[in-house]
Parts: structure tokens; C-alpha cells; sequence
């Protein structure tokens, strides 16, 4: 036992825990797939986060991924900023979602690849929390989730997603801008739904008017 408690485990009471051989987890540390264990003398002693890992391996090799971009992902994982960086600014409106890294490669039907995630990261959209993945919102969750499942490969949503987020960027400006200019000492905060209802009204519109060139005798779809 560590000093909080926690459970520990030695090589084989790790790989029992986890399903697998002892063979297959000194195969994985090899591979670099597992940090480092807490040494004691000669003794490698294994912690909750070690058997995480391993589950997480085990569940998306079941998934189709290999060892090679398992690899890539947890390096990825590692790598990015985590969650506190996130959350710097706190969403009003936004509910964060917290995952396994199993239950984001069963959310983007295996899309999940290392540069769908980077890019994700790079955006964003998810970050990192101890063996959890956090995506800063559900309703973008939800959106990117249905867009896949309608055929549309995920780095193209991410794509779309950042060419959003300048134009989203640009409104937010224009409105807080337009506010300073004619209305100073104006409570923001109350004012935010108006901003909104404007942007939702003109996607709206706007969805109307190419919907309509759609149906045009002879319109080609993209025009």
C-alpha cells in the first residue's frame, strides 16, 4: 500500500488484475505503453493508474487499433495540456464530459486517430486528466458524434470546427465592440441571449437561402 491507501501491485498481481501475462506486460513496458513503476529495491510495484492503462490498452486492441498507434495515442495523451489549461475560462453555458480514452475511440467510431486527436488537443476541445480524457462540451460532443455517424470523417469536423471558431470569434468581438461603442456600462452578462438569438437567426436565414439554391432545377450540391 502507498501512503493515501491506494492499492499497489507487484508484476503478476498487475497483469491477474488486468487480464493479461506477465509476458505481455513486460512486452508493453518495453513498448513504452506504461510509465515507469515506483522501484522498491528489485521490486517494480504498480499503481490504479498502471491497471488503467492496461484496460485501455486491452480495449482498443479489441477495437481494431495496434499496438503502433495505441502507442502514438498515449504519447499524444501524455502530451497534451491538461484540464486546468482547458478550463482557464470557465464555460458558462457548456457542460464539460469526462471519458475513457475507450469510451472517445466508441464515441468517434474509430476516428480517433493520432492526428484527429492532436488536432483535437490543438483546438481545445479535449484535454487530459490523469487517466481520463475531458471534452470541454457536451453539445459539441454530441454534434461531432452525429456528424460522424452520418458518414462525415472526423478530421473534416475538426476542420469545420475550426473554421467556425474564427468566425465565432469574430461575432463575439463585433458584439462586445458594438456594446462599448453604444451602450457603456452595459451588464454583459444580461445581454449575452440577444447575441446569440442574432447569430442563431442569421444561421437560420442564411440555412434557408442555400437549402433553397439546393432544390434549384440543375443546382450542384456545394455551390
Amino acid at each position: 500500500m502507498d501512503d493515501q491507501g491506494e492499492r499497489e501491485y507487484r508484476t503478476a498481481e498487475l497483469a491477474r488484475a488486468a487480464g493479461i501475462t506477465v509476458r505481455t506486460l513486460r512486452f508493453y513496458r518495453e513498448r513504452k505503453l506504461l510509465p515507469p513503476p515506483r522501484r522498491e529495491g528489485r521490486i517494480a510495484w504498480y499503481d490504479h493508474h498502471h491497471l488503467a492503462r492496461l484496460r485501455t490498452i486491452t480495449a482498443l486492441l479489441e477495437r481494431g487499433h495496434t499496438l503502433g498507434g495505441i502507442t502514438e495515442l498515449m504519447n499524444a495523451f501524455e502530451e497534451g495540456q491538461d484540464v486546468g489549461s482547458l478550463l482557464g475560462v470557465t464555460p458558462t453555458e457548456e457542460t464539460p464530459v469526462r471519458l475513457s480514452p475507450e469510451e472517445l475511440a466508441d464515441a468517434f467510431a474509430g476516428e480517433v486517430t493520432t492526428e484527429n486527436f492532436a488536432e483535437a488537443l490543438k483546438l481545445g476541445y479535449l484535454a487530459t486528466d490523469g487517466d481520463e480524457i475531458v471534452h470541454i462540451s457536451r453539445r459539441l460532443l454530441d454534434v461531432s458524434v452525429a456528424l460522424i455517424r452520418e458518414g462525415v470523417p472526423l478530421a473534416a469536423v475538426l476542420e469545420a470546427g475550426s473554421r467556425v471558431r474564427v468566425h465565432a470569434e469574430a461575432l463575439a468581438s463585433l458584439f462586445l465592440d458594438t456594446m462599448a461603442t453604444h451602450a457603456p456600462g452595459a451588464d454583459l452578462d444580461r445581454l449575452r441571449p440577444l447575441a446569440k438569438s442574432v447569430v442563431e437567426a442569421e444561421l437560420s436565414l442564411a440555412m434557408d437561402r442555400h437549402l433553397a439554391a439546393l432544390r434549384e432545377p440543375g443546382a450542384k450540391q456545394g455551390e
